[in-house]
């Protein structure tokens, strides 16, 4: 499922990226790569604040939707 989805506070495993190979990479450089743990700190409008790697990153819907757990 997509990490739009995911219950905030909840730790979650992320399986895979998908989206262009420009996104891919744009998203591994933030520290989103398969096997990591993410956990949503808060979502308003469908746009995410993401703690990844011990640090918090602010995503659109839109990437958050190409972020599958």
């Amino acid at each position: 499922m997509p990490l739009t989805l995911a219950a905030l506070g909840e730790e979650n495993i992320i399986k895979r990226i998908g989206g262009s190979a420009e996104v891919r990479a744009h998203l591994q450089n933030l520290g989103f790569v398969s096997g990591a743990i993410v956990t949503v700190v808060s979502s308003m409008s469908g746009n995410l604040i993401v703690n990844v790697k011990n640090a918090r990153i602010a995503i659109s819907k839109e990437m958050a939707q190409k972020i599958f757990i």
